[in-house]
């Protein structure tokens, strides 16, 4: 299967080398160079990812992210980012970026984060599907996620989550008391485990909290096991 891919960046050498090899793993790739041109040709033409540059002409790299994610349907999105604070990296997971590399890159990493998101992004459908055909809805106590239509509720009120976030959230409330790692997580819902990243499921998880724990302080859906990762409190069943 040949997928489609935007590549929004103005720094035409770097969108050139990685759209060359893009088709190492059967994509191919448009270029453009501005932010706000970007956001028009996406919404002109059907892509399965969006590699996407913090630093833009015409629109930076989070509004246009922000405008993608208020678009119909589910399309990954790479960021790519100069920058290395860890809040420059927070606020682009924030707005719905799935995940990010700082620049300079590898290919090889690159291209193993690409086909992580991909093999994600097919799961999430056939998931869809299936859900749509049983209508599924996990109920917890106060907590309710309906899966075919990706949303949740804690009590009558509704909680906008992140992509990730709810993919973070369904993994979680599909294995109840099951405990895992930050490494497995990261493995299992992200698609990848590399050294350094555990940040990733902490931050994810502080900010998942923050949305649907009435105390993240004392969380009564995910719980922390200390010296080993997190779990789904089954005692919500």
């Amino acid at each position: 299967m040949i997928r489609r891919v935007l590549i929004i960046e103005d720094n035409v050498d770097i969108a050139r080398l990685v759209k060359l090899h893009l088709h190492d793993i059967h994509c191919t790739a448009d270029i453009v160079t501005d932010g706000r041109v970007g956001l028009e040709q996406f919404k002109q033409q059907r892509y399965d990812l969006v590699i996407l540059d913090l630093m833009l002409p015409g629109l930076d790299g989070l509004e246009v992210c922000k405008a993608l994610r208020a678009e119909p349907g589910y399309v990954p999105i790479l960021m790519l980012t100069a920058k290395t604070t860890e809040l420059d990296r927070v606020l682009g997971l924030e707005v719905g970026a799935d995940d990010y590399l700082t620049k300079p890159f590898s290919i090889p990493e690159l291209l193993a984060r690409i086909k992580a998101l991909l093999r994600r992004v097919d799961a999430l459908n056939a998931r869809a599907v299936n859900a749509a055909n049983l209508n599924e809805t996990l109920k917890f106590k106060t907590l309710t996620i309906d899966n075919s239509k990706r949303q949740v509720h804690v009590g009558e009120r509704e909680v906008n989550l992140t992509a990730k976030e709810f993919e973070l959230l369904l993994h979680f409330a599909n294995h109840p008391g099951r405990v895992y790692t930050r490494t497995q997580l990261l493995d299992q819902v992200w698609g990848y485990s590399h050294d350094g990243y555990e940040h990733t499921v902490n931050s994810h998880i502080n900010r998942l909290r923050a949305k649907i724990e009435a105390d993240p302080a004392q969380p009564l859906h995910i719980l922390t096991v200390w010296g080993v990762g997190y779990k789904f409190n089954d005692n919500n069943l």
